[in-house]
């Protein structure tokens, strides 16, 4: 659905006999408001499901219909705080969906669910408004092409490659690095991207919104950049329907402007959490553990809509809060069940110092194949986790009787794994101002080559701190 750049909703609340008697056939009344659910009573026939409603003082409380409960009856959630609303009040249905701004006039700018900036920047030049609810591409426009999409992270590049097109997701607890991961993918992709940059934040928090904006304008690529915030403290229709917004700008860049879109998603676990929110606020059973009974339905309507075309691509990389660190959690299994490639945190990593701290050997991609990323990457990124895996069962050992009881290959071994594990670690440019070390970038080629290097022991002779927070692997030369 779409229509002509004009005031957004400037018609619906004119004054004046003509727009009056316009309004007449859309016009209801409030039955019930509790909280944010709000039901109204239209003239037959009602609006139809996804159709905006306002209401109060000027239209400021905004309401999506999401069900029918009889022939003249609706039932809504709101988007907006309801302060004020009172049962008897008019309620205003402005005949069409949530719709937002389009086009390279975005670019940028910060917006809102409702495509309203929020950067106290002035009005948006759009190209046209669109409905937030739009289907997928087909099947047959997919394109079926398969890249890898360097991010110049070491880790991610050699043991958990990303694909152009693809969903990445970064699984971890609170406080494991998420943001900051995203963070520093902003400042390596965006720099050399050709294309546009979309971040969507989904319960941010207004510091790290701030935090983000200050750094994609440190790295100058402010004016390739869409950022579009549904923040902690509103409604959860609000947060729910963030997404959407997000999903349809992103989507004008790959079918209109043909072009490819990185678009960064924080946190997508807010997004399950706000639909669980809405759902029981509609009064629908829980399902397991609390969730919605629509949890699967909801996250696939969402993650369908991102995919790559023959004239353009949407690149996703997606953070997902695993509550109390439990892989189990239906919001993480569901999400698994999407991408092209899970980039999974350890607490213990991150406890050692390790960063980013991306566990080897529970991360993993379908990119991962001889066919896609070459014979040589695939020998290398496999014996890696096979030295990793060997070391993590030698732990025990190491500790009860000391390295020294160990045989001579599994003391190899053990100083291979250990030298590789401080290489995969890395600066980051978004932390430089915390940690004192330069950010630094390092490309896929360089990176497998370093970890071949030190399987066949170049580097046997050097300590295991010349390869922690380090680039390209000749940098340990110099430590």
């Amino acid at each position: 659905m779409t229509r002509t750049h004009r005031a957004h909703y400037g018609p619906v609340w004119a004054s004046g006999p003509a727009q009056q008697v316009q309004d007449s056939a859309r016009r209801g009344t409030v039955v019930v408001v509790r909280g944010s659910v709000v039901d109204a009573a239209f003239p037959r026939p009602p609006p139809e499901i996804y159709n905006q409603l306002r209401a109060g003082p000027g239209g400021a409380v905004r309401i999506e219909v999401l069900s029918h409960l009889n022939d003249r009856t609706v039932r809504g959630i709101a988007l907006t705080p309801t302060q004020g609303l009172a049962r008897g009040d008019a309620v205003i249905d402005t005949g069409e969906p949530i719709m937002v701004p389009v086009g390279r006039g975005l670019l940028g700018r910060m917006f809102n669910v409702f495509g309203e900036p929020i950067d106290d920047l002035g009005e948006v030049e759009a190209a046209e408004y669109r409905s937030i609810h739009r289907p997928p591409v087909p099947l047959m426009r997919q394109s079926a092409k398969r890249e890898v999409f360097e991010t110049g992270i070491k880790a991610i590049d050699v043991l958990g490659p990303l694909e152009r097109g693809g969903k990445a997701g970064l699984f971890g607890g609170a406080g494991v690095g998420k943001t900051v991961l995203i963070m520093e993918m902003i400042h390596n992709m965006v720099g050399r991207h050709e294309g546009v940059s979309l971040f969507c934040g989904i319960g941010e928090r207004t510091r790290e919104a701030e935090d983000l904006r200050r750094e994609i304008e440190q790295a100058n690529v402010l004016e390739n950049t869409v950022m579009v915030f549904g923040q902690m403290n509103e409604q959860p229709g609000a947060r729910f329907r963030v997404g959407h917004a997000a999903l349809t700008m992103a989507e004008y860049f790959r079918d209109d402007a043909r072009q490819d879109v990185l678009l960064l998603i924080d946190n997508i676990f807010r997004f399950i959490q706000s639909g669980a929110e809405v759902s029981g606020l509609m009064g629908q059973l829980p399902s397991r553990m609390g969730y919605q009974p629509t949890l699967g339905s909801e996250l696939a309507a969402l993650q369908e809509r991102i995919s790559n075309t023959d004239t353009g691509a949407i690149s996703s990389i997606q953070a997902v809060y695993v509550p109390a660190d439990d892989f189990t959690d239906p919001a993480v299994v569901h999400t698994f069940g999407h991408l092209s490639a899970s980039i999974v945190l350890s607490r213990d990593r991150a406890s050692q110092g390790l960063y980013p701290a991306i566990d080897p050997l529970r991360s993993e991609s379908k990119m991962l194949v001889p066919a896609v990323v070459g014979r040589k990457h695939y020998d290398v990124a496999r014996e890696v986790c096979r030295t990793l895996q060997e070391y993590g069962e030698l732990k025990d050992i190491i500790a009860m009787l000391g390295l020294e009881e160990l045989s001579r290959a599994d003391q190899a071994t053990v100083n291979r794994a250990r030298r590789l594990e401080r290489f995969l670690t890395q600066p980051f440019f978004a932390t430089e101002q915390f940690t004192g070390h330069e950010g630094k970038m390092v490309g896929r080629d360089d990176a497998i080559d370093g970890c071949r290097r030190i399987l066949a022991d170049e580097f046997a002779e050097y300590p295991e701190s010349a390869f922690y927070m380090i680039g390209p692997i000749d940098e340990a030369k110099k430590g």
